[in-house]
């Protein structure tokens, strides 16, 4: 009986061992193929992008700080560096909107231009911009100071 029971067992033993030695015998995994396709999906998410799209405003300012569309109704907004000015007469930057929402009021489809001094720097005059825009002006326009 244990003639039997050792044959049965020693080949199951050795069975096992043959496994054991082919999983020891496997060759390691490289990582080089998985760095070479990491590389490939670099170049193709960089050739795919376009880094040339900016989000940027597109302002040519005229010869001269000329009226609105040509009779003469637009609303200057002169800005200084330390001053701002509407059609002339001295605003602060805080009642700018209210202003202007209530000289735009009358005439809704007044342009709006507006004349930064050449020492102004260029966020004052982003500030204008946008508290024109909140006024409620659709036309608005950049000019250069006359000289």
């Amino acid at each position: 009986m244990t003639g039997r029971t050792g044959l049965r067992t020693a080949p199951a033993a050795a069975g096992f061992a043959d496994r054991v030695q082919r999983r020891r015998r496997r060759s390691p995994i490289s990582l080089t193929p998985l760095i070479d396709v990491v590389f490939i999906l670099l170049i193709f998410f960089m050739l795919a992008s376009s880094f040339l799209d900016w989000r940027a405003i597109d302002l040519d300012a005229p010869v001269r700080a000329a009226a609105g569309p040509g009779d003469g109704t637009a609303l200057v907004i002169e800005v200084g560096p330390d001053t701002l000015a509407l059609a002339g007469e001295s605003v602060g930057l805080a009642t700018l909107e209210a202003r202007l929402g209530a000289a735009l009021a009358d005439r809704p489809g007044r342009s709006v231009l507006i004349v930064p001094a050449p020492a102004v720097p260029l966020q004052r005059t982003i500030a204008v911009l946008d508290r024109a825009r909140a006024a409620g002006a659709g036309d608005i326009r950049l000019g250069r100071p006359a000289r």
